[in-house]
């Protein structure tokens, strides 16, 4: 017998408004405390009980969150990735994200995995897995590539078994699923191909998995409304070999067939899944439990205000979104037996309170970084340090002796060749090295400056500020606004007193130099008139002694008297300043920043400029009203979020 008690919202703010939903619901180390990490900017830890924040964190403006937030169980701390490469541990004392713990890795991240007994597990998008402590003490290492092209994670699932981490992952390619398996303490990985039964071919919407001794039981809710079940050996025969496994029907027509999102399942235990779902076409969604050894339905309870589709379960309580709001439902579930899944128990017993296991060490596997927890204590002081990043190699000497004697024409030559050769996977760091060796002369010669170089650098789309520090601050000081303009439109980590700087250039200098400058006008090219360049120019004649030569008789004077009030009205419409700065102000807008970091910077700014800049979000903001959408056209416009809440920033000033 299963039920379902009343449940309760546990956000008294909307969450999970943007395309993903919520990234995750995730359990904290105290067993009433679970991180919730929107689909944006923001991880809140909650407390269940009593139903309340503890805390709240976010990234700044610009960056967003691409991993939910894990707890380290062995450190107590909270791990994070945003903008999929940028990972980030902090503690309940730390206030702001941007001044915590940062290192930047060399691939993209699919998801932390966090369980009690074992330090976290990073698993990559491309498949590999390491161990946190082994990547942080080198984050810039190569990452392998373990699925093939094309092939895309859907789903992954971390357990213990016999106090060893197992780790499962599902991948999809052309519709067919694949199942992988990691063993960490004989370093195998196992692959199976998901074989459909007797079943049309139908896509899978959601996947869930239980683990036994011997056999991960993966339960499977596709597009047709059946769950199927397929069995997969912890320890296949042939790991070298590509396995294949067959899904069998488990429950059918649990959800309507014809719902192509919004559903989801969990398994309870190890009878007991929970299901989020219409079970009719024409039926509002529901949360249910199944009882799956006699294929009956518990319990459901109706979720009138929609649901994301998403579904998380942590000792007897679901986690769903219930409208715009994070909804916790209790619920219980007895021992199965017969009597109990037809509902004709004359009494039921007390279940008891489920316990979380407590595993043990575990051995070591150098293989894949896992280390042991007798050096908990150093790896708390390695979280603490920062993490030196090596030097790579540079896979070609002759480019680099190039550097150091040679004309800034043969460099590019060289460049041109080594960028022409195959990449290898320390690529981005050899990139960085090269900055740094160009910047190194620049500073012993001054007159040394590669632009060409560099430039081209840069359009390798692999640098961060971190990864070259110095040179925004020499393209500042060549007034560069090209160059300028390219790092804020590719860099994800520039500090806001770079921004800000960038932003003095661009409302400071002459229009003059701007005609001269080759700026990227994708973001302003369809909203700003082909012509506003040119009235620009005629606006900016000097006039002598408030007079214009060319003018022979005082018929302009008379225009502007009886000009009627919708030209005025027009005027305030046309853009305040010319294309090109325009660009480089978009630029600006669309780079990452932190409220509290950039206020201070901003006092910097001359009053005129500041005033300038105001007058074109005011432009932006009006251009934005003549749409319904309230958006601007174009390639990569400036967002209406973006002006207005820079224009407030830079109101306070």
């Amino acid at each position: 017998m299963a039920a379902l008690e009343e449940g309760f919202t546990l956000s008294a703010v909307p969450l999970g408004a943007g395309p993903h939903g919520l990234l995750g619901v995730e359990q904290s180390d105290r067993p009433d405390q679970f991180l919730v990490t929107d689909g944006g900017r923001t991880v809140i830890l909650y407390k269940v009980s009593d139903q309340k924040p503890l805390g709240s964190w976010s990234v700044k403006q610009g960056q967003v969150i691409t991993c939910p937030a894990v707890c380290n169980f062995q450190t107590g701390e909270y791990i994070v990735v945003h903008d999929n490469k940028v990972l980030r541990i902090w503690s309940n004392e730390d206030v702001n994200l941007d001044k915590v713990f940062k290192a930047t890795l060399s691939a993209e991240v699919y998801r932390i995995h966090s369980i009690q007994g074992t330090e976290p597990l990073v698993l990559f998008k491309e498949g590999a897995v390491r161990g946190l402590e082994a990547l942080l003490a080198e984050p810039q290492q190569k990452i392998e590539t373990v699925i093939s092209d094309e092939e895309v994670i859907k789903w992954t699932k971390f357990f213990m078994v016999f106090r060893h981490p197992v780790l499962i992952f599902i991948t999809e390619k052309h519709g067919n699923y694949f199942a992988y398996v990691q063993m960490f303490n004989s370093c195998t990985l196992s692959k199976y191909t998901l074989l459909p039964g007797h079943e049309e071919k139908s896509v899978i919407q959601s996947f869930t998995a239980s683990v036994d001794r011997k056999v991960i039981s993966l339960m499977s809710l596709s597009s047709d409304g059946c769950i199927y079940k397929s069995l997969i050996p912890i320890h296949p025969n042939d790991p070298e070999k590509n396995q294949r496994v067959v899904r069998s029907l488990l429950l059918k027509t649990v959800v309507s067939g014809n719902v192509r999102n919004g559903v989801a399942l969990t398994v309870l235990d190890q009878d007991h899944i929970a299901v989020l779902g219409p079970p009719l076409p024409a039926s509002k969604e529901c949360v249910s439990i199944w009882n799956t050894k006699f294929q009956t339905l518990q319990t459901s309870k109706e979720l009138p205000q929609g649901t994301s589709g998403q579904l998380w379960y942590y000792g007897e309580n679901l986690f769903m979104l219930h409208g715009k709001f994070l909804t916790v439902i209790p619920y219980k579930c007895e021992v199965s037996s017969l009597a109990g899944a037809l509902g004709k128990l004359k009494h039921s017993q007390d279940p008891g309170t489920q316990t979380v296991p407590h595993f043990v060490n575990w051995e070591t596997s150098q293989g894949y970084g896992f280390g042991s927890q007798n050096s908990e204590q150093s790896k708390r002081i390695l979280r603490r340090r920062k993490i030196e990043v090596s030097v790579q190699p540079p896979p070609s000497k002759q480019l680099l002796s190039t550097i150091k004697k040679d004309s800034e024409k043969r460099i590019v030559e060289e460049l041109c060749k080594f960028l022409a050769s195959k990449q290898t996977p320390d690529f981005h760091t050899i990139i960085g090295d090269i900055v740094l060796e160009l910047l190194g002369r620049h500073k012993v010669e001054p007159s040394f400056y590669p632009r060409n170089a560099l430039m081209q650098l840069i359009r390798t789309h692999v640098l961060s500020y971190s990864l070259c520090p110095g040179l925004m601050e020499v393209a500042l000081e060549k007034t560069d606004v090209q160059m300028l303009q390219l790092c804020l439109q590719q860099f994800p980590d520039i500090p806001e007193s770079i921004t800000c700087a960038c932003l003095k250039i661009f409302l400071s200098i002459s229009d003059d130099s701007l005609q001269e400058a080759e700026i990227n006008m994708e973001s302003v090219s369809d909203y700003i008139d082909s012509v506003q360049e040119e009235k620009m120019e005629e606006q900016t004649e000097i006039l002598h002694n408030g007079f214009n030569p060319e003018e022979e008789n005082c018929d302009n004077c008379d225009r502007e008297l009886n000009k009627k009030p919708q030209d005025t009205a027009e005027e305030t419409t046309s853009c305040p300043v010319i294309p090109k700065r325009a660009a480089l102000l978009n630029a600006i807008l669309h780079s990452a920043y932190s409220e509290m970091f950039l206020l201070p910077h901003l006092k910097d700014i001359p009053a005129q400029h500041v005033t300038l800049f105001l007058q074109y979000l005011y432009f932006l903001y009006l251009k934005c009203s003549e749409n319904a959408t309230m958006t601007l056209p174009g390639l990569h416009p400036p967002t209406l979020n973006q002006f207005i809440g820079t224009s407030s920033l830079t109101g306070v000033r």
